[in-house]
């Protein structure tokens, strides 16, 4: 076992040779999803790692380009460590990428965690980088192999005309959302249609700071939306307001519109069903762009 680790770990360190004219488009104040998964090993075990990181470029320096990690985790098994205090570099211009820094346990420990990526390959929507690194706890050191994809946030087709107004985007909390998509007459254990994908018609936009979105409850009850963070794996307080975005109440029918001042990430929810979530990324010089249509049922 431990070979075939080794040999997985110089595949992927590898890789990134035969590909050196590969390329990613990595310039100033841009956002970008990092997800991917992989292994974590020491000298007795071996643990299935996930990581899913919201970056954000900051200031170019020749070749390299410092980012932000402003959100997200990283998973040893079912153990998943939060982002506290992560930075890192794009490498000649997105060659490669180094990252950091600590992250935090669910039982308060500090981790340290350090990363290099290689690119492996890309296409029109994203690139593959081969990661290598550590993650050091307070009882073993790991060494991580992942393999993961790079999204920009500007790279995802946009939101057609006629729910765009103006620099408005429109978002609908669908019917049935606060019942998690289980109409009233419906059979016992079956979801309705419009909410089988999600409880918003989007649940990650892409804005400038100062633009503003408009929320049309289309449900059956009241909804009010605020921002916060989010508290992974507790599921007695999944979040915690940051008091940014607050709504008041929505009334079936009506809407409201909320505007982002600042840059950054925000996570907006409804506190009396904290399955309802979207994510906003606030950052300057992106296009308004819709991420993604309702992907977060039960999360």
């Amino acid at each position: 076992m431990r070979a075939a680790i080794t040999l997985l770990a110089l595949l992927v360190v590898s890789s990134g040779y035969f590909v050196n004219e590969a390329f990613a488009e990595i310039s100033e104040n841009q956002a970008f999803l990092l997800e991917g998964s992989g292994f974590a090993v020491t000298e007795e075990i071996i643990r299935i790692s996930e990581i899913d990181l919201g970056l954000s470029s900051q200031d170019q320096r020749g070749s390299t380009i410092n980012f932000q990690t402003e959100d997200g985790f990283i998973t040893l098994d079912n153990e998943e460590f939060l982002i506290s205090n992560l930075e890192g570099k794009f490498l000649r211009e997105g060659k490669y990428i180094r990252i950091n820094g600590e992250i935090e346990s669910s039982s308060g420990f500090d981790t340290s965690i350090s990363f290099f990526g290689r690119l492996v390959s890309e296409s029109k929507d994203a690139a593959v980088y081969g990661f290598t690194g550590r993650i050091t706890t307070s009882d073993d050191t790991y060494k991580v192999i992942y393999t993961t994809k790079l999204s920009s946030l500007t790279k995802i087709d946009s939101v057609s005309s006629e729910s765009v107004t103006s620099d408005e985007t429109i978002i609908h909390i669908l019917k049935y959302s606060s019942t998690q998509g289980i109409s009233n007459n419906a059979a016992p254990g079956q979801q309705s249609s419009s909410t089988r994908l999600g409880f918003f018609s989007h649940d990650r936009i892409s804005v400038e700071p100062g633009s503003s979105i408009i929320i049309v409850n289309n449900d059956l009850v009241s909804h009010s939306i605020i921002s916060g963070k989010e508290n992974y794996g507790d599921r007695h307080n999944p979040f915690t307001p940051d008091d940014r975005i607050v709504t008041g109440a929505v009334e079936p029918g009506d809407s409201v519109v909320i505007t982002f001042d600042d840059a950054g990430f925000y996570r907006l929810y409804d506190p009396d069903y904290p399955w309802m979530k979207i994510v906003a990324y606030v950052f300057p010089a992106s296009d308004s762009l819709v991420l993604g249509k309702g992907q977060n049922l039960g999360n």
